[in-house]
């Protein structure tokens, strides 16, 4: 079967909210079905199990979000302008949709080690632009020249995830989107070796 197809996008969608409202793990087939509006059969067309939905969900959702700051970023010139839209656009994300803010930050932890391998897997080329975007700094000197790339990465990516979890756990309370610019400047700053 396409991953094309409606009744996929369907059931991709569903099971961010079944999901959501009720945990990775009281979350059977049969609820995210019944959301999706599907015979629980044709869910197993497309999906082995329900790892494999959630893994989908995952591979889906970060899949477009890559794709679109690769396309927002590539023509912009600095270093420091494309780590503000990569802080906005991951902001804006997840504060566009609080059900998979829920998923991504909270139910995604408490898989077992083989799921956690597959979406650190998907992750990769979301790690490999902000790798990108520090080495960049680091050439046209918007970034000190001795810095720790893989290290920043984690510092960076650590950054956001921390700042969308908290906002998760107030339950979207505040303007999560508002808070890129202070925490750009505060990357910027920390990077730059400037007093």
């Amino acid at each position: 079967m396409k991953k094309t197809k409606p009744k996929y996008n369907q059931i991709i969608e569903a099971a961010v909210e079944v999901i959501a409202e009720n945990g990775y793990h009281a979350s059977q087939v049969s609820k995210i079905a019944k959301k999706a509006g599907v015979a629980d059969g044709t869910i197993y067309l497309y999906f082995k199990n329900k790892e494999d939905i959630l893994v989908s969900v995952f591979e889906e959702k970060m899949g477009q979000f890559i794709e679109r700051i690769i396309e927002s970023i590539q023509e912009m010139k600095s270093a420091s302008s494309k780590l503000l839209t990569l802080i906005e656009m991951h902001f804006r994300q997840l504060a566009g949709n609080y059900h998979l803010a829920i998923v991504t930050q909270l139910e995604l932890r408490q898989s077992n080690a083989a799921l956690r391998f597959q979406i650190n897997n998907v992750l990769k080329p979301y790690l490999a632009v902000m790798d990108g975007i520090v080495k960049e700094g680091m050439s046209d000197c918007t970034f000190r020249n001795d810095l720790n790339v893989h290290l920043v990465r984690q510092m960076v990516f650590g950054t956001l995830d921390e700042i969308v979890t908290n906002w998760v756990m107030k339950e979207g309370k505040y303007d999560l989107v508002s808070q890129a610019p202070i925490v750009h400047d505060l990357l910027i700053n920390g990077l730059s070796g400037k007093e």
